[in-house]
């Protein structure tokens, strides 16, 4: 693509976290332009007017939501919905022509059934699911290049499948021994009110939820489930973490009985030297959140334990997690180079 062309874009669901990490990150982007700002508001308002950091940046009006519109102003829209609404606006904007990637969990999982067990609720559209392209560029950056239509992964899938693809797709581990044990900040439940994620009832404090019974859970269970060519399930723990954002997971398995002996550490990073978001750690250093948050990058590092294979990984979940990584796939969609407006 000509890297003087610009591409029209719109953000819809512009107030929540996402919506606005994404905005922040398309005004430095050099071949998009900002067209439309919807959400769910009162009365229509000046961004800048709601997030004064983007004075003098964009001058739009948020306004509400109207499919017909934003697919008369968009070549491209972002999706910063909360789950299980993204299905009542994808449909319009498809058939409309204008390409659509979204950050909710309503068209990751191929299984309908699946999606109204983990999201209790009935799935829209079921027959857009299977044109949903699963947005992770590091699996799946060939589908990518020519869709136009992106289901952008969930923050601890991202994560968790990264830390794990080189040795299952090796075939080097038990596939039934997988742990997760995730810790995440609080911007990954969203920009909303609840008592549970108040600073008094956050602060000083650390807990399990959702524990084994997460909704991320099946999302990391397929995309693993393909690499490995059957079925796999994995125990997934997740936790919340008294910090905006980030998220690190420590992942324990065990090794194939038939694995051979082999350096674990050059297997990873041959499997993403052309990776650009991808940083693997020397051997004996480990990721941090702190190193990460406020970036794309997904830092991995492992320890190889006789028998068993401990993996670290880190990532900030509002970007590589969420906006950066809708971004990463946008570039990758229109041919522009992978890093632009991510670094």
């Amino acid at each position: 693509m000509d890297d003087k062309v610009m591409i029209k874009v719109g953000v819809v669901g512009a107030t929540g976290y996402a919506g606005e990490e994404l905005i922040a990150l398309l005004l430095s982007h050099p071949n998009v332009r900002i067209t439309s700002l919807t959400a769910k508001i009162d009365k229509p308002t000046v961004f800048s007017d709601l997030f004064p950091r983007f004075t003098n940046r964009i001058d739009l009006v948020c306004t509400d939501p109207d499919p017909e519109k934003i697919s008369r102003d968009c070549d491209l829209v972002f999706l910063a919905l909360p789950h299980t609404v993204s299905m009542g606006i994808v449909p319009q904007l498809l058939k409309k022509g204008v390409k659509v990637i979204d950050l909710s969990a309503d068209y990751r999982l191929k299984d309908f059934k699946v999606y109204e067990k983990f999201y209790l609720a009935k799935h829209k559209d079921k027959a857009n699911i299977a044109k949903a392209v699963y947005g992770l560029p590091e699996l799946y950056r060939y589908k990518i290049k020519s869709a136009s239509f992106i289901a952008n992964p969930g923050c601890y899938p991202t994560a968790a499948i990264l830390g794990l693809s080189p040795l299952i797709a090796c075939g080097l581990i038990d596939t039934d021994s997988v742990i997760i044990d995730a810790k995440s900040g609080v911007s990954g439940a969203g920009r909303k009110v609840a008592e549970s994620f108040l600073f008094t009832s956050i602060n000083e404090d650390f807990k399990a939820y959702k524990v084994n019974i997460h909704q991320h859970a099946p999302e990391i269970d397929m995309v693993l489930s393909r690499l490995h060519g059957r079925k796999l399930k994995v125990t997934f723990v997740p936790h919340l973490l008294p910090l905006t954002r980030g998220i690190l997971e420590t992942i324990y398995i065990r090794k194939s009985p038939t694995a051979r002996a082999g350096n674990l550490l050059k297997l990873y990073q041959n499997f993403y030297k052309k990776e650009p978001f991808i940083r693997i750690k020397p051997e004996g250093q480990f990721p941090r959140i702190a190193d990460v948050a406020g970036t794309n990058f997904c830092d991995i590092g492992l320890k190889d334990d006789g028998n068993k294979v401990i993996v670290i990984s880190a990532i900030d979940n509002l970007l590589k997690g969420a906006s950066g990584q809708a971004v990463q796939n946008m570039n990758i969609m229109y041919k522009l180079p992978e890093h632009s407006g991510l670094l």
